[in-house]
């Protein structure tokens, strides 16, 4: 089981962002090596899922993570924010060590 856990307020928006794609559609969350800090998170919708994937559910919705970025988001949590700077998915990490000032890239 992943040690990764997804807020309701989360779960909610998967659902709603889910409700325009074809039934059986995913977020996959995913680590890429780039950004101003090392590591970027990526947000896709996902169609199929790979044998290898670690599936978190909750509420009905579904995240996919493949097996290497759930080595950097171990023990994250998943949560959604809704704020006057906008609307975005917020991963809370524990192994992050820092991080830029745009929030969109950091390093372990």
């Amino acid at each position: 089981m992943a040690d990764i856990t997804l807020t309701p307020r989360a779960a909610k928006r998967i659902n709603e962002i889910m409700g325009a794609e074809p039934p059986g559609a995913s977020l996959r969350i995913s680590v890429n090596g780039g950004g101003c800090s090392g590591f970027s998170y990526a947000f896709d919708i996902e169609r199929a899922r790979a044998e290898d994937d670690v599936v978190i559910e909750r509420d009905g919705a579904t995240v996919l993570v493949d097996p290497v970025s759930l080595e950097y988001m171990s023990g994250s949590t998943i949560d959604f924010a809704n704020d006057l700077i906008g609307q975005a998915f917020k991963i809370e990490n524990p192994q992050v060590t820092s991080s830029c000032g745009c929030g969109t890239s950091f390093s372990l």
